[in-house]
């Protein structure tokens, strides 16, 4: 094909509405991804650069730059330095990109998405600050040190522990210094440092939140532990249930349990610290999502309270991308050179360029400005998936809204669950419930949507081809009339 002699100053033809809640950013690229699907825009079409689209739609440049960006990650446009940026030439009317990096991979087959997909724990990467983050990255390579590229203590980049050290405590309330500080690769790895230090220690049982997430049970039972579910009520983990366990650590998600939201009380709050303290246990807190709070004040950090027996865990996946890899620890001091060996047998340490990035994005406080821009955005698909769930679906009972990424909605008794989940995934919705979070109660249904990663008007569709599910299948009608014998 020959090559497009359209200048990268030329006119585009792009609406985009001020009104619209929908960042300007984000309509730019829906706008670009349509016009090239539709082969409104050929492979190999030179669009305009950002300076003169900017000029031409009276935007910021960055604005442009943001949009372009996430459409080249995506295939649909390419980029190259010195030159214009170019529709992609794999993709034509009627196509998406092609992906010949995951096509290569022998047996491999990428999951594919439903139209709808409410998965919980999902960010919108889209929003990633992709600007800002590069920013970070150039100092990072202008200016570390060259030694900052060898191996790094175990612990992580000193920078990046004094950075997150100052953050936690100012944000989280937790009582941290760089030296009890090991970065890991997200909650994932610090459940297995943890649990492999438990049993070298001569532990054999961990308990965890029931229902929870399901990945405690799984690292519990491939290091030789025994798991013990404990229940989880309104007011969070029943420490008096705990208490009859025996274990010897046990994870808990205490600001926002998942997935059924609830706060741990301040009174089993203490009576879980007392636990700890009397049989110096440890207590594995997840801390997964506490920096998205919309009806309630925040709520410190357990870590707080039990320095000494907490170790605190977070990461950056839910708050930035989970492709970073980035999560961290506070460990109790007496724990923190079993957890660093551990992890350099593992694997050697986590990436250092991303972990001086990070501290300069903190340093520079890129952090709080991103949660400070993502804050109304969820929240603003919170409230339309309430309104909608009232509106579509009264019969379900929506619980831990008040902060997070999903919400979990209890079915009437008498819901088949499994079924409600089969026949919305074959509607093009995807859902999850109450027995993906390794529940041991059968007798209990619930649904949980997930909006981080699903625009507004995906969220109302969603719920709609839900509810219409359940009426065909009269499980809501069957639901009404157990409730009522």
């Amino acid at each position: 094909m020959p090559r497009s002699r359209t200048s990268s100053g030329g006119e585009l033809l792009v609406e985009l509405r001020r009104d619209d809640p929908t960042p300007l950013h984000r309509q730019l690229e829906r706008e670009l991804r349509s016009a090239i699907r539709s082969g409104r825009l050929e492979p190999d079409t030179a669009l305009p650069s950002s300076r003169a689209l900017a000029g031409q739609l009276s935007l910021s440049r960055g604005v442009i730059v943001e949009a372009y960006e996430q459409l080249v990650a995506e295939g649909y446009l390419a980029s190259r330095p010195g030159g214009a940026t170019r529709v992609a030439d794999n993709v034509g009317a009627g196509q998406v990109p092609s992906r010949p990096a995951r096509a290569s991979l022998p047996g491999y087959q990428p999951p594919e998405d439903p139209p709808v997909n409410f998965a919980a724990g999902r960010p919108d990467v889209g929003q990633f600050p992709r600007q800002a983050w590069m920013k970070s990255l150039r100092r990072v390579m202008n200016e570390t040190p060259s030694e900052r590229l060898t191996y790094l203590d175990p612990r992580g980049a000193p920078e990046l522990r004094i950075a997150l050290a100052s953050y936690l405590n100012r944000v989280r309330g937790t009582i941290a210094d760089a030296d009890t500080i090991v970065i890991c690769n997200g909650f994932a790895q610090a459940q297995r440092l943890v649990v492999q230090v438990v049993r070298e220690a001569g532990g054999g049982r961990i308990a965890a939140e029931d229902p929870g997430f399901a990945e405690a049970a799984t690292a519990a039972r491939d290091h030789g532990l025994e798991i013990a579910p404990i229940r989880v009520d309104d007011e969070g983990l029943d420490v008096a249930m705990l208490a009859r366990a025996n274990a010897d650590a046990v994870v808990v998600t205490p600001a926002h349990q998942f997935p059924s939201g609830a706060v741990l009380s301040a009174e089993r709050r203490a009576a879980l610290v007392a636990w700890a303290k009397d049989r110096d246990a440890l207590i594995l807190e997840d801390d997964y999502d506490a920096e998205y709070r919309y009806d309630r004040e925040p709520i410190g950090a357990l870590h707080g309270l039990a320095p000494d027996h907490v170790v605190y865990t977070g990461s950056a996946s839910k708050t930035l991308a989970p492709g970073l890899r980035l999560g961290w620890m506070i460990v109790p001091p007496r724990l923190v050179e079993a957890i660093a060996v551990t992890k350099e047998h593992l694997d050697r340490g986590s990436p250092s360029l991303e972990q001086l990035a990070f501290a300069d994005f903190l340093e520079r406080g890129e952090f709080d400005l991103h949660l400070r821009r993502m804050r109304p955005i969820y929240r603003r698909r919170r409230d339309v998936l309430l309104g909608a769930l009232r509106e579509h679906l009264p019969e379900v009972r929506p619980v831990g809204a008040s902060a997070g990424l999903h919400v979990l909605a209890w079915l009437p008794a008498g819901a088949d669950e499994a079924a409600i989940l089969r026949r919305a995934r074959e509607a093009g919705v995807g859902l999850y419930g109450l027995a993906s979070y390794g529940t041991t109660d059968p007798g209990r249904g619930a649904l949980d949507f997930g909006y981080g990663s699903v625009t507004e008007g995906e969220i109302v569709d969603g719920v709609r081809i839900v509810a219409e599910a359940l009426r065909r299948s009269g499980d809501v009608e069957h639901a009404k009339e157990a409730s009522a014998r």
